[in-house]
C-alpha cells in the first residue's frame, strides 16, 4: 500500500506535461503543432484520466484502511529556519482530487467541441492543463507555504481563462476584477501564514496543529493576535470562494468560455477556499470567535446569493449567484463544525453545478447558431423559451441538475442539503430560518431559469417562434435604431429586455446605457426593428454534438447516484455510511465524530420540511412563469390583484424595489465603484496634483530662482566703480534701517 502512496507526487505533475509540450511546440514547431491540434485534447484527457484512476485507487484505500500518508523533503535548511516540500494524502485530499479530475475530464471532452472553431484552441488546452496542475498541487500540499504557491498559480490561471477572449472589453474587465479582488484576500492569507509561523515556528499542518493546540491549552499565546491571524487566513478563503463581501468577481467571471465557468464554479477554483477552511479547521475550531465568523459569513452569503439570483436574465450569471449561495451553505456547515455535511454538499453540488453549467453552454451554443443572435443575446433567458423540443437531451440534463439543486429526492443535493438544514436548528434558530427560507428561494430561481429557457410557450424576441413548430421568424435587434412598441397586448417590452430600471407595474419605459466594443455609450430604445425587419430566416435551435452531450449524460448519472454515498446502512448494529468511513482520519483530528446515526424514521421526518419548501418554491416559479396566470403574460391581472389588496408590505413599490435591488446586485458593486474605485482615483488625482504642483514646483522654483539670481548678478558685475559704490551704499543703508527699527522696537 505504501508503494502506491509513494507515487502521489505524480498527481499534480502529470497534467503539467501537456502545458510544457504545447508551449515548446508552439514556440519551435508552430505549424505542425497547429495542424495536429485535436491530438492535444486527447493527450490532456488521457493524462488527467490516469490521475483520476490513481486518485480513485487512493480513495478506495482510504475508505477501507483509514490511512493517511505524508512525504516531505527538505528544500531550505539553516540554523534558524527549515522549509520542507512534500505531499499529503488523506481523505480531504482524495475527495478533492476525485472532484477535480472527474469534472476536469468531462470539461475537457466538452471543450474539444465547444472550442473547436476558436483560434485559441491550443492555448485554451494549455491553460486548462496548467489549471488542473495548480489545483491538484494545492490539494496535495503538506504545508502552508506550498499551499500559498499553488494558490497564486490558481489565481493566475483563472485570470488567463476568464480573460481568454480578452479582445472583448467585458472579458478583459472581468479577469481584472477577479484578479484584483482575489489579491485582497491573498494578501490577508499571506499575513495570516506569517503570523502563525511567528506563533508556532512551523508551516507543516500536523506540527502546526499540535503546537498551536498546546499553546492554547496552556494559555501561552495572545488570543487577540491569534484571532486576527486566523481571520486573515479565512480572508483568503472568502475571496477565493466568493463569499460576502468579496463575491463581486464571481458573476463577472461568466464572460469567459462556458467550460471555464463550469470548471471554476463546480469543483476547482471556488472550491479552493472551502478546501482551505476544511484543511485548517483543526486550527479554527479552538477559536470560537472565528467559527462564529465563518458561520456568519456563510449564512449572509447563502441569503445574498439567493436573492441576487432572483432577477438575473443572463443564464450563466444566475447560475453563478446560485454557486455563491451553495458555497455559503458549505461555509455555514464548516462554521458550525459539521465537517461531514460540508464535504458531502461540496461533492453533490460540484457534479450538479457542473451539469448545469455545461447544460447552459449547450443552450448558448445552440442559440448562437441562430442568425440575428449575438453572444450577448444568446445568454439572455428572456429571449429564449420553448427550447424543450429542439434540445431534448440538454433539457432533460438541465432539469435533472435543477431538481437536484432544489433538494428534490432522490437526487444528490437533497441528501447533503437536508443534513445542513437539520444541523442549523441545533446551532442557531435564526440561522436555521434563514437557511430554510433560502432553500425555498433556491427552488424558485432555479425553476425560473429552467422555465424561461425551456418551457416558455411564447418568445417575444421572435414573434412567430413558439418552439412548437418550425416556421420562419423575423430577426429583431436590440442594437438597431427604431421606435419601441408592444408586440403583444398582454406583454410589455419592459419585461423582455435588459433594463436597469425594471418595473412589473409601471407602463413607463426607461433608458438603458450600453457600452459597445469601442467603449462608446449606446443608449437605445428597448426593442427596435432595423431596416431588415422583413427578412425571413430559416435557422433554428439545434441539439449539440455528441462530444458535448456525453459529459452531460455522465454528470447526470453522478447527479442521480452520488448522493447515495451518504446514506446510512446498518453495520454491526450501528448506522454508518461510506462517506463517514472515508472521512474518519480527518474527523479524528477534531476529536469529534460526525457519524450519521439517525434512523430512517427520523431522517424521513426531517426531510419532509426541506422537500416541502423546495416544492413550494417550484410551485411559485411555475405560477409566475409557466401557468396561465404567468406574470410574463398577464401583468395586468397581477397588477389589478395587487391593487385590490389592502395597503401594506405587499405593494407595487416594494416589489419593484426588491426587483431592482436584486437585478442591480444589491448595489454592492455600485458602492465599491464609488467608494473604493472612486476613492482610489481621487487619491491618485490628489497625489498627482501634489507631485506636479508641490514637488515639481519646488524643483522648478529652485531652478528659476538660480536663473533669476544669475541674471541679477550679471548686471551687478559690470566692472563699473559707480555701480559697486551704489550697491555698497544701498546694502549699508538697508542694514542701518534694520538696526534702527530693532532699536526703536526694544526701546
Amino acid at each position: 500500500m505504501q508503494q502506491t502512496y509513494q507515487y502521489g507526487w505524480l498527481i499534480p505533475f502529470l497534467p503539467l506535461s501537456v502545458t510544457i509540450l504545447l508551449g515548446v511546440g508552439l514556440l519551435l514547431f508552430p505549424t505542425a503543432t497547429k495542424k495536429f491540434r485535436r491530438m492535444w485534447s486527447f493527450h490532456s484527457v488521457l493524462l488527467l484520466s490516469i490521475v483520476m484512476i490513481f486518485s480513485m485507487n487512493l480513495s478506495i484505500q482510504q475508505i477501507y484502511s483509514n490511512y493517511s500518508y505524508q512525504y516531505v523533503w527538505s528544500w531550505i535548511i539553516t540554523n534558524d529556519f527549515s522549509l520542507e516540500f512534500g505531499y499529503l494524502i488523506d481523505p480531504l485530499t482524495s475527495i478533492m482530487s476525485m472532484l477535480i479530475t472527474t469534472v476536469g475530464i468531462l470539461v475537457l471532452i466538452y471543450s474539444d467541441n465547444y472550442m473547436s472553431h476558436d483560434q485559441g484552441y491550443l492555448l485554451f488546452f494549455a491553460y486548462m492543463s496548467f489549471f488542473s496542475t495548480s489545483m491538484l498541487g494545492l490539494v496535495t500540499s503538506s504545508n502552508l507555504i506550498q499551499i500559498y504557491i499553488f494558490w497564486e498559480l490558481v489565481g493566475m490561471c483563472s485570470y488567463l481563462l476568464i480573460g481568454f477572449w480578452s479582445t472583448r472589453p467585458l472579458a478583459a474587465n472581468a479577469c481584472q476584477n477577479a484578479f484584483v479582488t482575489n489579491r485582497v484576500g491573498d494578501f490577508g492569507l499571506l499575513l495570516g501564514i506569517l503570523g502563525f509561523y511567528w506563533i508556532t515556528g512551523s508551516f507543516e499542518f500536523q506540527d502546526l496543529f499540535e503546537i498551536f493546540n498546546d499553546l492554547i491549552s496552556n494559555n501561552e499565546v495572545n488570543f487577540l493576535f491569534v484571532t486576527l491571524c486566523a481571520a486573515l487566513l479565512f480572508g483568503g478563503a472568502v475571496a477565493k470562494s466568493a463569499q460576502f463581501p468579496l463575491h463581486v468577481w464571481l458573476p463577472d467571471a461568466m464572460e469567459g468560455p462556458t467550460p471555464i465557468s463550469a470548471l471554476i464554479h463546480a469543483a476547482t477554483m471556488v472550491a479552493a477556499g472551502i478546501f482551505l477552511v476544511a484543511r485548517l479547521l483543526p486550527l479554527f475550531i479552538v477559536i470560537p470567535s472565528i467559527m462564529n465568523l465563518i458561520s456568519l459569513i456563510g449564512i449572509i452569503t447563502v441569503l445574498l446569493g439567493a436573492t441576487l439570483a432572483l432577477a438575473q436574465k443572463d443564464i450563466k450569471r444566475g447560475l453563478a449567484y446560485s454557486t455563491m449561495s451553495q458555497l455559503g451553505y458549505i461555509m455555514l456547515a464548516l462554521g458550525m463544525g459539521s465537517y461531514r455535511s460540508a464535504l458531502f454538499h461540496l461533492i453533490t453540488h460540484a457534479y450538479s453545478k457542473a451539469l448545469l453549467f455545461l447544460g447552459s453552454g449547450s443552450i448558448i451554443h445552440s442559440m448562437e447558431g441562430i442568425v440575428g443572435y449575438s453572444p450577448y443575446k444568446s445568454q439572455n433567458m428572456i429571449l429564449m423559451g420553448g427550447l424543450r423540443k429542439h434540445v431534448p437531451i440538454t433539457k432533460n440534463a438541465f432539469l435533472l441538475g435543477t431538481l437536484s439543486l432544489c433538494g428534490i429526492p432522490p437526487l444528490a443535493c437533497f441528501w447533503s442539503k437536508d443534513e445542513i438544514l437539520n444541523d442549523t436548528w441545533l446551532y442557531s434558530t435564526i440561522f436555521a430560518i434563514i437557511a430554510w427560507v433560502t432553500a425555498g428561494l433556491t427552488a424558485f430561481y432555479m425553476f425560473r431559469i429552467y422555465l424561461l429557457t425551456f418551457e416558455g410557450h411564447l418568445n417575444v424576441y421572435f414573434p412567430n417562434y413558439s418552439g412548437k413548430q418550425k416556421i420562419p421568424f423575423y430577426s429583431i435587434s436590440l442594437w438597431g435604431r427604431g421606435v419601441s412598441k408592444k408586440i403583444n397586448k398582454n406583454v410589455r417590452l419592459l419585461a423582455m429586455t435588459d433594463d436597469k430600471s425594471y418595473s412589473f407595474f409601471s407602463k413607463k419605459t426607461y433608458g438603458i446605457d450600453r457600452i459597445d466594443d469601442n467603449g462608446r455609450n449606446m443608449t437605445r430604445p428597448f426593442i427596435t426593428i432595423p431596416h431588415f425587419e422583413k427578412k425571413k430566416l430559416d435557422s433554428y435551435p439545434y441539439e449539440s454534438d455528441n462530444n458535448m452531450l456525453l459529459p452531460l449524460l455522465v454528470l447526470g448519472l453522478f447527479t442521480l447516484f452520488v448522493g447515495f454515498i451518504g446514506i446510512p446502512f446498518n453495520q454491526e448494529g450501528v448506522n454508518v455510511d461510506i462517506l463517514s468511513k472515508w472521512l474518519t482520519p480527518s474527523i479524528n483530528l477534531f476529536h469529534k465524530k460526525f457519524t450519521n446515526s439517525t434512523n430512517w424514521y427520523e431522517f424521513l421526518k426531517d426531510a419532509i420540511f426541506s422537500v416541502s419548501i423546495g416544492y413550494l418554491g417550484i410551485f411559485i416559479a411555475y405560477f409566475l412563469y409557466k401557468s396561465p396566470y404567468s406574470s410574463l403574460l398577464n401583468l395586468d391581472l397581477i397588477n389589478s390583484t395587487l391593487k385590490a389588496l389592502p395597503s401594506g408590505p405587499l405593494s407595487e413599490k416594494m416589489l419593484n424595489s426588491i426587483y431592482c435591488w436584486s437585478y442591480n446586485r444589491a448595489y454592492i458593486d455600485s458602492f465599491y465603484k464609488r467608494s473604493l474605485i472612486g476613492g482610489t482615483r481621487a487619491l491618485a488625482e490628489l497625489t498627482h496634483f501634489f507631485d506636479r504642483r508641490v514637488i515639481d514646483g519646488i524643483t522648478n522654483g529652485v531652478g528659476f530662482l538660480s536663473f533669476f539670481i544669475g541674471e541679477v548678478l550679471k548686471y551687478v558685475g559690470g566692472g563699473r566703480i559707480s555701480s559697486y559704490l551704489f550697491f555698497y551704499l544701498s546694502y549699508v543703508f538697508f542694514c542701518f534701517l534694520i538696526f534702527f527699527i530693532t532699536f526703536l522696537t526694544y526701546t
